[in-house]
Formats: C-alpha cells, structure tokens, sequence
C-alpha cells in the first residue's frame, strides 16, 4: 500500500510498483509521474500522494501495475 504522508525514493517507488529504477527515472524526467530531485548524490523524491494519483492515472503503465 502507498502511505501518501511519506516521501519515496526511486527504489522505493520501483519495488511498490514492479519497474525498473530506470523506468521511473525515465516517468519521473518525462513528468509523468511527480517529484524532487535533491541532488545527484541524493537523487528523487516522489511524494506518496503522487505515487497514488500515478496509479489511479489512465496511462498504460498504471493500468499494468493496478492489475
């Protein structure tokens, strides 16, 4: 489950989620899906409410990953 008062890294994000680090760089770059980056050595932070709406989001990979 997403706790949407907690802040995500990009690991964290990927294992909840069933991706690649990679591939959530790659939404987190595009803007599909919402964060900070600190800083290249503390890398992204993607809020837990973000994570959710990502989810509940009518794209393709949210589809995939609610299933």
């Amino acid at each position: 489950m997403v706790d949407v008062n907690r802040m995500y890294t990009v690991e964290d994000v990927a294992t909840l989620l069933g991706v690649h680090e990679q591939t959530v760089r790659e939404w987190l770059r595009a803007g599909r899906l919402d964060g900070k980056l600190l800083s290249r050595k503390s890398g992204w932070r993607i809020p837990g409410t973000d994570v959710l709406r990502f989810l509940e989001a009518d794209t393709d990979e949210g589809k995939a990953i609610a299933a």
